[in-house]
């Protein structure tokens, strides 16, 4: 019976150091299924094995990913390595976004703690645990163009561009919080081309983002050079008074230039 077990082991084992062979960290139960053609109870049971012993977590129903000995300390792998595999496995178009995009743009003083994805409508379910936290956001369509592929260790992510980084936290700021959004503008303008900024932006169908955006590149930050293609931009269009954020208190200055009410007083937390 012992050498039933090792021999079963083995043969997982086998499987675990073969995908890493690949540069693959995650897989698929339909995988398992195809390479053991076992039972599913019994491929079931093998893999909870795997679990109590901290050696693959379950993401979601049917993904899974290895952890290796250096990150057996977190029981978890960063969301970095498999969120592509987690991604195609849904068949969803998807980009890293918001906080953890600016953070591949050297715009965050410590890695955030939780990953942010934006998903084709409608988005995955968010996934939040003790070792895990993605939060999905869901948007009807985005231009490729906005898309960097960056690689990794494994392959590569979709990345929102500097400049649709920027104008997502805007469209996001209640999840994220203006002071926090501000600082991360403060540093992602190093990466920002003012081009790019309208040619994305010029698509972009949110205008109170664009508003807002140029508001604070303007008159918070003191960068006019990425503010000026924003007026470009509205002076095309029909606009009307936003508040600075939407949720807090009504009353404010409205700023002639961008058509803002500055409702809060906005401090950056460099």
């Amino acid at each position: 019976m012992d050498n039933l077990k090792l021999d079963r082991s083995n043969k997982w084992d086998q499987f675990f150091v073969e995908l890493q062979s690949q540069g693959r960290y995650a897989f698929t139960f339909e995988e398992v299924c195809n390479h053991f053609k076992s039972s599913k109870k019994t491929l079931l049971q093998g893999l909870y094995r795997y679990k109590t012993k901290k050696q693959i977590a379950q993401i979601r129903k049917g993904f899974y990913v290895i952890i290796p000995p250096n990150y057996s300390n977190q029981g978890m792998l960063p969301p970095y390595l498999f969120i592509d595999d987690l991604m195609k496995s849904l068949s969803k178009p998807y980009y890293v976004a918001l906080l953890s995009a600016a953070a591949l743009y050297g715009a965050a003083h410590q890695q955030p703690m939780e990953y942010f994805v934006i998903a084709k409508t409608p988005a995955p379910r968010s996934i939040n645990n003790k070792k895990l936290k993605i939060s999905f956001f869901s948007k009807n369509s985005w231009e490729q163009d906005d898309i960097v592929q960056k690689t990794t260790d494994v392959g590569y992510l979709n990345v929102s561009s500097p400049e649709l980084t920027a104008l997502d936290l805007l469209a996001y700021v209640d999840k994220i919080g203006m002071n926090r959004t501000v600082t991360l503008l403060q540093e992602l303008v190093q990466a920002m081309k003012a081009t790019t900024l309208y040619r994305t932006a010029k698509r972009y169908p949110n205008t109170p983002v664009i508003q807002r955006l140029g508001y604070i590149l303007d008159k918070t930050l003191s960068e006019e050079k990425l503010s000026n293609p924003l007026l470009k931009i509205l002076n095309k269009r029909n606009i009307s008074p936003v508040l600075l954020i939407a949720q807090k208190e009504k009353q404010g200055e409205l700023d002639e230039t961008w058509k803002v009410i500055k409702n809060i007083e906005i401090e950056s937390d460099l």
